[in-house]
Formats: structure tokens, C-alpha cells, sequence
């Protein structure tokens, strides 16, 4: 990690109410930074700002919604670094998918992103940084996860376009493999499916939410660091 930190700096993150935005938020904190918590429900943004405190704020984000967008930023002002791990997932098969959750799934990772960038970079330092989420399905497609797939592909793609776009500010892809941040709770036998992630990977592990805080700091931090993706998978991508 850059021995830059993050002290004196303001970190919007954005889907901080997922169990990884917490931990990005609290990693920031942890790092320095001023957070600025940011989620679709302002109450939900309040719960994550309770729950890293560090006087970290809270503000309504809705990557769906340009006014919230521009609201926001009007509010927040400059900031240092965005950071967005918000996503809508459209799983299944193709064949069953409603036009309206692709889009859905298009507007939180592709759209939401360009809209972020479109309205905080203007306001942004030339030191400062965005930091995107993509995710090894990209590289590694699977039946049901065709959306998936694609938005973290065209992610993937956005960063260094975006880099390019509005050089010196930096922008930063993440692309997380299987991390037990609570989205997988739901499965029938997790601790099954988690042992054979941990069998076949070759990090012979799950990812925990502070594994990608860890990566976000060091994105965040690192000043040569931009135009590309970070694989914090355990190689998942190559399992």
C-alpha cells in the first residue's frame, strides 16, 4: 500500500449497504478518509454510517436516478475518490429474462458509473480516483449469469476508456471472485458449495468483504495504479 493513505481525503462509496461496501467504507475509514456512505435508501446509507462511524456521512444515490446523482454531488462537493460496488443482478436463463431487470442490471454497472463520472469528475482533484466493480464471471461465463457476464465485461472495457477520458483523475476495475459477504446466504448448502471453491481455487480459499477493502485502499492509494482491473478472485478466474 502507498504510504500516501488516505488521511485528509473524502471517499464517496456507493452500494455501501452491501456487506462489501461496508467493508470498503470501513477499510477507507480505517485508511483515514472522511466517508461518505451513499445507497439508493437513505436509511439504508445511515445504518452503514452508524456502523463504521469515524464520522463517516450519509447521502441518497440512486444510479437509476441522474437528478440523485447530481443531487448528491450538488450536496457532497468536491470529493477525492468514488468508489462504486452497486449492482442489480437479471440471473437466469436468457430465454427467461425481463427487459426491464437487464436494464436494471445495465443502469447499476455501466450507465451508473458513466453518470458518477459525468458529475463528480468536474469537481474532482487531478490526484483523485473512481474505482468500478466488475467480477471473474466476465472471464469465466457460466449458464444463467449471461447479464453477468456482460455488465462486468463491458466494466472491464469502461476503465481504461474512462481512464483515457478524464486523465490524471485515475479509474480502477475490481473484479472479486467468490467472497462470503452475505450474497450467497441463500443457497441451500453454502458451506458445501463454499468448500468447493476452496478445493478448486488455487488460493484454496473463499474471499472475505476485507479482502476487497484491502484492494480498494491499495486502488485508492496507489498513484500509478489506473486503466485497469484488479483480480482479487484466489484465481478464480483460472480454477
Amino acid at each position: 500500500m502507498s504510504t500516501q493513505g488516505l488521511d485528509g481525503t473524502t471517499v464517496l462509496v456507493v452500494g455501501a449497504g452491501s456487506g462489501i461496501g461496508t467493508a470498503i467504507a470501513e477499510a477507507a475509514a480505517g485508511a483515514g478518509a472522511r466517508v461518505v456512505a451513499a445507497s439508493r435508501r437513505l436509511d439504508t446509507a445511515e445504518q452503514v454510517a452508524e456502523i463504521v462511524g469515524r464520522g463517516t456521512a450519509a447521502v441518497r444515490l440512486d444510479l437509476g436516478d441522474e437528478e440523485s446523482i447530481i443531487a448528491a454531488a450538488d450536496v457532497l462537493g468536491p470529493v477525492d475518490h468514488v468508489v462504486t460496488v452497486a449492482a442489480d443482478h437479471a440471473n437466469g436463463p436468457v430465454t427467461t429474462l425481463a427487459a426491464a431487470d437487464i436494464e436494471e442490471a445495465f443502469r447499476a454497472k455501466v450507465l451508473g458509473p458513466l453518470l458518477l463520472t459525468k458529475h463528480f469528475a468536474p469537481r474532482m482533484s487531478p490526484r483523485g480516483s473512481f474505482v468500478l466493480f466488475s467480477g471473474y464471471v466476465s472471464a469465466r461465463p457460466q449458464g444463467g449469469l449471461a447479464v453477468m457476464a456482460t455488465t462486468n465485461g463491458a466494466v472491464d472495457a469502461l476503465v481504461p476508456a474512462l481512464a483515457v477520458d478524464i486523465a490524471p483523475i485515475r479509474v480502477v476495475g475490481i473484479s472479486p471472485g467468490i467472497v462470503d459477504s452475505g450474497s450467497w446466504d441463500g443457497l441451500d448448502d453454502k458451506s458445501a458449495f463454499f468448500d468447493e471453491v476452496a478445493r478448486t481455487n488455487p488460493a484454496r480459499r473463499v474471499g472475505t468483504p476485507a479482502d476487497i477493502g484491502d484492494a480498494v485502499v491499495f486502488a485508492l492509494t496507489n498513484p500509478f495504479l489506473t486503466a485497469t482491473t484488479v483480480h482479487v478472485d484466489g484465481g478464480q478466474r483460472v480454477a
